[in-house]
């Protein structure tokens, strides 16, 4: 990221992720070769992702971890709202903190985060759901990297029957979530793709082993419509 921090491109997500199977998955995730894990305060599973982590053999630093505020509205509040994730997580810091969606005053929000950034409570900060107007009024500088939290667009648009996913699959012997994971990931995209299924977060994982031709990048391109396929925005 643009102040030296490195983040694993591929994430594992825990949004919906009933917190009674979330260590379990959690910990499922990490020993499949998974180190960066994407939590929040309103999936209700923090103190669940902290315990796996703490669970596991891995060293503290060898895993990042993502969190996301929630309905904070002020300065005040979100120093509040993070010490509170701290202690629900239970592993030393945060490595990127984002602010869930452009609720509140957000610059003050902001203003908060950079203030336990420069305490080293979070390694790095940034935003999330922000559409171009709030971006530009937060981001005075630019150099944000686009995470695709939600990369196989949570099976809609008949993603998983697209032909052209299809076709592209056949040609490497991988899986259509393959392919649309690999398209990004080749790309510099950070993808926190979500599942409860060993067998599915393995298959997630395994997008390192070959490459799309420009030619299958491009075509990939054609089908992007334009608009965001979740009904919040």
């Amino acid at each position: 990221m643009n102040n030296g921090v490195e983040m694993p491109l591929i994430g594992f997500g825990t949004y919906q992720m009933p917190a009674r199977i979330t260590a379990r998955c959690v910990g499922e995730a990490l020993e499949i070769g998974y180190r960066h894990v994407d939590t929040a305060q309103c999936y209700y599973n923090e103190r669940e992702v902290g315990a796996a982590i703490k669970n596991s053999d891995l060293p503290r630093e060898k895993i990042f971890v993502t969190k996301k505020l929630w309905s904070c509205r002020g300065y005040r509040d979100t120093l509040n709202s993070i010490e509170n994730s701290l202690r629900a997580l239970n592993i030393g810091y945060i490595d990127l903190l984002l602010i869930h969606e452009p609720t509140g005053n957000f610059n003050e929000i902001y203003r908060a985060m950079e203030k336990k950034y420069l305490e080293g409570a979070l390694r790095a900060i940034g935003v999330a759901n922000f559409l171009e107007e709030n971006f530009n009024r937060l981001m005075k500088k630019f150099g944000t990297i686009h995470e695709s939290w939600s990369p196989l667009a949570c099976g809609k648009n008949e993603i998983f029957s697209n032909e052209t996913l299809k076709k592209i699959a056949e040609a490497h012997g991988k899986t259509v979530a393959q392919i649309a994971l690999r398209f990004l990931y080749q790309q510099g995209i950070p993808i926190i793709p979500k599942s409860t299924h060993a067998e599915r977060m393995r298959e997630n994982f395994s997008i390192t082993n070959f490459e799309l031709t420009a030619a299958e990048i491009s075509s990939i391109r054609q089908l992007d419509k334009g608009k965001s396929l979740f009904s919040w925005w």
